[in-house]
């Protein structure tokens, strides 16, 4: 080192010589060492992605690499339709969304992703809405990167085709509002304890307050008033459905 010199002694057994000879050679291989620290701490792995290639056309990979048991984490973008390609629908598409090749609502319901992931021994699961509670989404982050296996986050992301009504520079709102109105639930999924912890309420404000509140529901009550009424009552069925499904898995 700069300013210091180095006094070197015999060990009995080894010669000074000696010893000033492995002594360098250890400084050299604590400089090799040293020049790859980045490959001794542990690697982070994670995976983002969107709804359309997490639940429908990428579902498969999706599926292997959390079946695979690897730690490895899954960050999904969930904008409920292929944002990027037009606005198609996708699985995840709610029921009573218009898309494109749905212009008269969805008639099938949307896929519940991280139930079946549940279905898995050892993938961790997590629901969140960033506007609804971003302590609940980094404690998620945070839960995901600790799990010794494969974990995925689904995340709410308002998008530009939802046409939502109070403008996209208020999306964190209306992450908000999607909670507090039971269209959109948080929870956290522990494997290890077969726990799904339930951090949404019960709704406080009216799922079609919500709904009115996007153009892509809004547009179906304008062109088919009849589908609208039909789908947004199965919507309405399907959200506390699906409420009561986690508050009981919660409860046990």
């Amino acid at each position: 080192m700069k300013g210091r010199v180095p006094v070197y002694a015999g060990t009995g057994c080894v010669s000074t010589r000696d010893t000033i000879t492995l002594s360098r050679e250890a400084e050299r291989l604590g400089a090799d060492i040293l020049s790859n620290k980045d490959y001794l701490s542990k690697k982070s792995v994670w995976i983002f992605g969107g709804d359309g290639w997490a639940y429908d056309i990428g579902f498969g990979g999706v599926d292997h690499v959390l079946a695979s048991g690897e730690d490895v984490n899954i960050f999904v973008f969930d904008t409920e339709v292929y944002s990027n390609t037009g606005g198609q629908s996708s699985k995840a598409t709610p029921v009573g969304a218009v898309a494109q090749f749905q212009a008269s609502g969805k008639k099938t319901k949307k896929k519940d992703l991280g139930m079946l992931m549940m279905t898995y021994d050892n993938v961790y699961v997590a629901q969140c809405s960033m506007g609804a509670n971003p302590n609940q989404l980094i404690k998620a982050i945070k839960e995901a990167e600790a799990h010794k296996g494969p974990s995925i986050v689904i995340c709410y992301a308002p998008c530009i085709n939802h046409g939502i009504k109070k403008g996209m520079n208020n999306v964190q709102q209306e992450m908000k509002d999607a909670v507090a109105s039971g269209y959109w639930n948080l929870y956290r999924y522990d494997p290890a304890t077969k726990h799904l912890t339930l951090d949404s309420k019960e709704p406080t404000k009216p799922l079609y307050d919500f709904m009115k509140g996007e153009v892509r529901y809004a547009s179906l009550e304008i062109s088919f008033p009849e589908n609208a009424k039909t789908l947004f009552a199965e919507a309405e069925e399907d959200a506390k459905t699906k409420y009561e499904s986690y508050k009981r898995r919660s409860e046990n």
